[in-house]
């Protein structure tokens, strides 16, 4: 391996690690706190979004996974490994897939919503598997309480950043930062 390729590496490691970074300090900046757990928070989905939109499928992957291991350590609700594989690992872990879209034409937004669209519909399942004891009786139906449920604060996030990032400066800026990454 020449030197040139080693020093790509560390800045792709460089950059992950700060765009993990941000993503929990930013995970802790909560708009809206929802009583049983989900919170609107300060774009953290979209700085794990971002490595799979630079680096690609694998790296999105595993800035994601990384994401999500942290996330349960700093933020743990665990009633047992299946919850937390589909919370936690799973759950976060989808927002790699924007990776998918890496060299794509407007790869970050169709990458953004393929994330975001991975990560509600494992909060779905854990919803609706794991906490359908929680439904309110006007519910009648985990399944719907569990899609309004996790669907308000992942789609009002999701909504939000989808807005910011179609911005044009904004949009023109994280092209830039993309091509000048490499």
């Amino acid at each position: 391996m020449s030197l040139s390729v080693n020093k790509i590496r560390a800045k792709h490691i460089a950059f992950a690690a700060m765009a993990v970074a941000l993503a929990i300090v930013t995970s802790m900046i909560k708009i809206i706190k929802l009583p049983m757990g989900g919170s609107v928070t300060l774009f953290s989905m979209l700085f794990i979004v971002l490595i799979g939109y630079w680096y690609g499928l694998k790296a999105g992957l595993t800035a994601a996974l990384a994401y999500g291991v942290l996330q349960l350590l700093l933020d743990p609700y665990i009633l047992n490994i299946p919850q937390v594989l589909l919370d936690y690992i799973l759950g976060f872990g989808a927002l790699g897939l924007s990776g998918i879209f890496s060299n794509s034409k407007h790869g970050l937004i169709k990458g953004y919503i393929v994330g975001v669209i991975g990560r509600f519909i494992c909060s779905f399942l854990s919803g609706w598997i794991f906490f359908a004891v929680y439904t309110p009786e006007f519910f009648n139906s985990a399944i719907l309480y569990s899609i309004v449920y996790n669907g308000s604060y992942i789609g009002l996030e999701a909504v939000i950043t989808l807005v910011v990032i179609a911005l044009p400066p904004v949009n023109k800026a994280l092209t830039y930062v993309k091509n000048n990454l490499v």
